[in-house]
């Protein structure tokens, strides 16, 4: 009975519903809701469950890879926070060496990629239950367009002209979110998902590779300030642009797993935002 009880992943539990609470009160108030009426958080719903389910597809695609290649992990960590998304993501923690490119490979490249396949058809749906309307003068966040968003709203939007921009539904809002955290963990830096990616393609190299495309976050800086923030959030958290050595750096991966990685950057081309926000 205690056995069982120990097993149980109470803060894991605990963080996934008050993250559940926090992404429902940003969704109701994005709505118009009153975020202190139990009634009117139904209205987050849309918002939370895409939002959460996008997260959890990427953190689980970690943790099963994880799982496949013998490498002790925790479950996924949903992160609460005061934020107008109500969230600052999810992580998994990794409790044992990676030793060989394959593993890190797979587990870098897993989270992403499943996070993209969810968010796609959540994102279609959503836009087709998004509204077009006139541009005014009155001041409002712009959000930026990646390449798939271009195509969606070509695809679903074809006549919308100039004057006129598309209104989020809950759902496509969200699925743009998820594509941002999608982009962002696919930077090929320090340890961020792109980082074990390419360190596991290029090996000794990636540290070079890693430095490049953290001082090019500078001049995208000039586009947005977004970028020199999250430059610096990266920096802070990780302490340090290298990746930890594994046992077998100098293997030569195989086509497929290679292909993997091809996967990975064209996912992070059409889903890179230069502007993310604009106002």
């Amino acid at each position: 009975m205690n056995d069982t009880l120990k097993k149980i992943p109470y803060l894991n539990l605990f963080l996934f519903i008050l993250t559940i609470i926090t992404t429902l009160i940003a969704g109701s108030y994005m709505e118009g809701g009153n975020i202190l009426s139990l009634h009117d958080l139904k209205l987050g719903i849309p918002f939370s469950f895409t939002l959460l389910t996008i997260l959890g597809f990427h953190e689980f695609g970690h943790y099963f890879y994880a799982k496949k290649n013998k490498i002790s992990v925790s479950l996924p960590y949903f992160i609460p926070a005061p934020t107008f998304i109500g969230t600052f993501g999810a992580l998994i923690k990794i409790k044992s060496p990676i030793s060989n490119k394959k593993a890190l490979l797979e587990i870098g490249a897993s989270g992403p990629i499943a996070g993209f396949i969810i968010t796609i058809p959540l994102l279609f749906y959503g836009f087709t239950k998004s509204t077009v309307i006139e541009i005014n003068s009155e001041p409002s966040i712009v959000l930026g367009e990646s390449l798939i968003i271009r195509f969606f709203t070509f695809l679903v939007f074809p006549d919308i002209s100039q004057s006129q921009d598309i209104m989020l539904h809950p759902i496509a809002f969200a699925s743009w979110i998820g594509l941002l955290i999608t982009m962002l963990n696919l930077l090929p830096i320090g340890q961020l998902d792109g980082g074990h990616i390419v360190y596991a393609i290029f090996g000794k190299n990636h540290h070079m590779i890693s430095k490049i495309f953290f001082l090019f976050l500078i001049p995208l800086s000039f586009l947005s300030i977004n970028w020199i923030i999250w430059g610096l959030v990266i920096f802070i958290l990780m302490k340090t642009l290298k990746h930890p050595p594994i046992l077998d750096v100098g293997t030569v991966l195989t086509f497929r797993e290679k292909l993997i990685g091809f996967v990975c950057l064209l996912i992070f081309i059409i889903s890179f935002i230069p502007v993310p926000f604009e106002i």
